[in-house]
């Protein structure tokens, strides 16, 4: 009875569980956790990949740094910046994301002031020289003067340690804010302008970091010491669009006075709780236009790409420390934040969250799950699976409907994976439902392990599991060279024939061996005319690697014992490469629920698949990676490349294994292998011609030729690389 309804009960469970949380009565990390994930996944994909048009970012980028020198830069030439931009370009607002908190000493005026109140004081020639000089060697006052009667916000940070420095711009002025202000993101320290400078508009520019240190909103108000300071994106959209203070805070008209947002001119400005904006993100980093600020003030840029621009004035050099990570990844320049939440503050067009999105995402919780409970209970698995695709498929069209086009964050996490889990309880239950009645474990071993193995295995069962496992194998394939002009000489029949006869030889070396330790491997599976075996599972076998290549040795002895037979039957002789890979595989029963299979899966695999086909390339019968020669030391074996296959970045040494006889062969072709890889190409030529393998011989010789042409760097650690399987 509790087997029939399981389901029922499990998913009403879950069902439960995400209305707790979605109400806020229970709180459940990991589905916080996938609330953030989707919210940067949604961010990424539904952004417009377009910069804003009427915003540009003058950077100090490396460039301006090399032309102009390190920053800080004179403030005199920030000013020439400054009157560069307005008088030459005409740009309608500009704003710091910088901060001119220390003096500027670079002209020397404090010496020249001290010498006139010291050394120099009864001089009067030199007094009125300074005196005449003084304008113009003040660089922060030329600096406070370019400022003036401009649309202009200066920037400024704050924290809740260290020391404060220079001084705060004007304060935010309406009557409504003091009564709000403790519950707005703040700080008791500040690193603000200079005092000459602090008399225009200034904004903070310190974005919140969330618990996993990705910075998704800024604070558009923020306390200070008692006061309130607009962020540098709203006083820079309020001044460029002349915007009369103030602008007044929306609360709702409820007993709690929630802040809803903030009013700029006829439009309102999203926020949450604390008078933090969610950034709308544009796109990925540089997607904004980013003018050198060096071109800039050598006057390089065309007009047209700054008139009427509103400007952000930051940095994304390297070294200068205003990269954030965001939901658009890592490396963010601080700057961009920034010019990306002015977009959504000049189109009043935030993403927020209002109260009632949490009582529509409750009443879609409790769709969903009349839904599908009705729809999984009543249709067959296909049916049921094409019911939940499309009922996923909409819930995330509705969501990004909201997101893009009304400005909704709507959770999404909580109604996907009521979905996945609905789905996955039944799917489930299901399947173990309909096989409660099948053959137990030595039955089911029987009809997917080889049948030389089981008798072995149901002596004890418990030992064994079919579920899948990580394993140390070795894994063998084999191939047999020119197969597809061999079938195509013959007829349906012969090639049967054929293929039975040879399948059936290479097969019984596995199984059988040689000599009275040998421990068959498991057949795998047979593609065509390749065969995959593997030793160490589902029998532990501690000398899986000595096995494999024993059964590679005998595989080409017995070749050589068929090949006349097959002649004389009037069929080709045939030759197989032989690649066997050492490492840890997945190994069990892996399929579907109509048909599964005994099977080893994983990069040892591939490996071994790749060194197979790379037999052909060398010349060779039988190559072996770095891991199984060193786990089967007993043989002995002949170096023959260093490669990095296709799809793998970590270097293999392959190996050849090779009678005693062809111990000589094996120091020649370790002699050239060390005079290519120091390249030494000459005597590397010379010890090649020394060798009895034409094929590899010749390989060697085209890629000497290749390099001599094109040689390698210094550095070169000798591996060849092929770009194909």
């Amino acid at each position: 009875m509790l087997r029939r309804h399981l389901p029922r009960i499990l998913s009403l469970l879950c069902i439960a569980l995400l209305l707790l949380h979605s109400l806020g009565w229970v709180a459940i990390p990991a589905l916080k956790t996938l609330d953030t994930l989707s919210y940067d996944w949604r961010m990424r994909l539904i952004a417009p990949k377009l910069p804003d048009p009427r915003i540009v970012i003058v950077d100090i980028d490396e460039a301006s740094l090399a032309a102009l020198g390190r920053w800080p830069w004179p403030r005199n030439r920030v000013a020439s910046l400054v009157d560069t931009l307005f008088d030459h370009y005409h740009v309608r607002a500009l704003g710091f994301d910088l901060v001119f908190a220390e003096p500027d000493t670079s002209s020397g005026l404090p010496v020249l002031n001290a010498l006139a109140s010291s050394e120099l004081k009864n001089n009067p020639a030199f007094l009125q020289t300074l005196q005449r000089l003084q304008p113009q060697l003040d660089y922060d006052a030329q600096l406070a003067k370019s400022l003036e009667n401009r649309r202009i916000v200066t920037g400024f940070y704050f924290g809740e340690h260290g020391v404060s420095s220079g001084v705060l711009p004007p304060a935010l002025a309406a009557t409504d804010w003091s009564a709000l202000a403790h519950r707005f993101h703040g700080g008791s320290h500040f690193g603000a302008n200079l005092p000459q400078l602090s008399h225009v508009a200034g904004g903070h520019f310190v974005p919140v970091s969330d618990g996993d240190g990705i910075s998704r909103r800024i604070p558009l108000v923020v306390n200070i010491q008692g006061a309130v300071y607009p962020a540098l994106a709203l006083a820079l959209a309020q001044i460029a669009q002349d915007v009369p203070p103030p602008m007044p805070i929306v609360v709702d008209d409820g007993a709690a006075g929630i802040i809803e947002g903030i009013r700029l001119g006829d439009r309102m400005l999203a926020t949450d709780e604390a008078a933090r904006a969610l950034v709308p993100f544009r796109g990925g980093a540089q997607t904004y236009t980013y003018l050198s600020a060096a071109d800039v003030l050598s006057q390089k840029i065309p007009p047209a790409q700054l008139q009427d621009k509103i400007v952000l004035l930051g940095t994304s050099a390297p070294g200068l420390n205003d990269l954030r990570t965001t939901p658009m990844g890592e490396g963010f320049p601080g700057v961009e934040v920034h010019a990306n939440l002015l977009s959504g503050l000049l189109d009043g067009t935030l993403l927020h969250r209002p109260d009632y999105l949490r009582a529509a995402e409750l009443l879609q919780l409790l769709a969903i799950s009349g839904l599908l409970l009705l729809l999984l209970k009543r249709n067959a698995p296909l049916r049921a699976t094409l019911a939940t695709v499309l009922i996923l498929a909409l819930v995330v069209g509705i969501n990004a409907y909201l997101w893009r086009e009304q400005g909704l964050n709507m959770a999404l996490s909580s109604s996907v994976l009521l979905i996945l889990l609905l789905y996955f309880i039944h799917m489930i239950c299901a399947y173990f439902q309909q096989t409660r009645d099948k053959q137990q474990l030595t039955e089911l071993f029987g009809q997917y392990v080889v049948p030389e193995l089981v008798d072995k295995m149901s002596a004890s069962p418990a030992s064994y599991s079919m579920q899948g496992q990580s394993r140390e194998l070795s894994v063998l394939f084999t191939d047999v060279r020119g197969f597809t002009s061999i079938s195509e000489g013959m007829d349906a029949a012969e090639l049967a024939a054929f293929m039975n006869e040879f399948l059936t030889a290479i097969s019984t070396v596995i199984r059988q061996g040689a000599g009275a330790d040998y421990q068959a491997g498991t057949i795998d599976k047979y593609i065509g005319d390749c065969v995959m075996a593997f030793w160490g599972a589902p029998v532990d076998d501690a000398q899986h690697a000595r096995h494999a290549v024993t059964a590679a040795l005998e595989i080409q002895a017995m070749l050589a014992r068929l090949n006349p037979e097959l002649q004389q039957r009037g069929w080709p002789a045939i030759a197989v490469g032989i690649g066997i890979n050492t490492g840890v595989a997945n190994v069990g029963d892996m399929g579907s629920k109509y048909r599964m299979s005994y099977t080893a899966l994983g990069d040892t695999v591939n490996l071994a698949a790749r060194i197979e086909s790379l037999t052909k390339i060398y010349g060779v019968g039988v190559l072996v990676g770095e891991a199984t020669k060193n786990a089967a030391p007993e043989f002995h074996y002949m170096e023959i490349d260093r490669v990095r296959v296709l799809g793998k970045q970590t270097a293999v040494t392959l190996y050849k294994p090779i009678l005693e006889s062809e111990l000589p062969q094996a120091e020649l072709m370790g002699k050239f292998l060390a005079m290519y890889r120091s390249l030494d190409f000459a005597n590397a030529e010379l010890a090649l011609n020394t060798l009895d393998n034409k094929i590899l011989v010749q390989l060697y010789q085209e890629r000497i030729s290749q390099h001599r042409q094109s040689p390698p760097p210094a550095d070169w650690d000798g591996v060849y690389g092929f770009d194909r399987k």
